[in-house]
């Protein structure tokens, strides 16, 4: 989850070179709720916490709750902690959950089982961890895979890139390319740690036949408040291969 961490006790359990910077892996124990956090920054950068979990688990479930039907299979750009696959996986019509990685680390991070939450994950025989580059993945449209839905939690948002070239994604031609991987009654999701955009609905209604935004509220036991971040579904992919 990108955007968030915080406390300055920690473990350093891993770190590795990446082409973006150093990708490291920290645990600390939290004061406030008395609890082991797992942390992964980039460089600097927090990308994200298992201090927060509610919002990459309604990404899932927001998207699986627009669809009908069993064996679903559903495509995810970003493994973090695992907790978007792991909720995907919990609902009982998701037949299989295909992760898309670019930071081959972070896969090892869960063949090791690293994650009390998420334990299990990579040996899920539902499950197949992708060592690649998601948008990449979608710009060339070499897929031969349909799936339901694709579940995208990477970026901090649409406009707070992590890197540059993901940019093209959220446009009209790359949304019409994520189209182009899901079935006619297909949804994608996307997070995002800012509130809702109607640029961004504008822009999914280029290649969706709707859009809409939903805000997720938590709990911050950091700041003894509520935060929130939001969910874009875009449903009705009108352009196809």
């Amino acid at each position: 989850m990108a955007g968030r961490g915080g406390g300055s006790r920690f473990e350093e359990l891993d770190h590795a070179e990446t082409p973006w910077g150093v990708v490291s892996l920290r645990r600390r124990h939290d004061r406030v709720t008395d609890r082991e956090v797992f942390e992964v920054k980039l460089d600097d950068d927090f990308l994200m916490t298992s201090q927060f979990t509610a919002t990459e688990e309604e990404l899932a479930r927001i998207a699986l709750r627009a669809l009908t039907g069993d064996a679903l299979r559903v495509l995810v750009g970003g493994l973090g902690l695992g907790y978007t696959a792991a909720t995907a996986l919990a609902d009982p019509r998701v037949a299989h959950v295909t992760v898309v990685e670019a930071v081959e680390r972070v896969v090892e991070w869960h063949r090791r089982d690293l994650f009390p939450d998420t334990r299990g994950l990579a040996a899920d025989p539902r499950t197949t961890l992708v060592h690649d580059d998601f948008f990449a993945l979608v710009r060339s449209r070499a897929h031969d895979a349909e799936y339901d839905a694709v579940l995208v939690d990477i970026d901090h948002a649409p406009d707070r890139l992590l890197r540059p070239d993901h940019g093209d994604f959220y446009s009209p031609g790359g949304l019409a390319a994520v189209a182009a991987l899901l079935d006619p009654a297909g949804v994608l999701a996307l997070w995002s740690d800012e509130p809702p955009d109607a640029a961004v609905l504008e822009s999914m209604t280029t290649a969706f036949a709707d859009a809409t935004s939903h805000v997720v509220t938590f709990d911050n036991a950091a700041t003894g408040g509520t935060s929130s971040c939001t969910v874009y579904l875009a449903t009705g992919p009108t352009r196809r291969r």
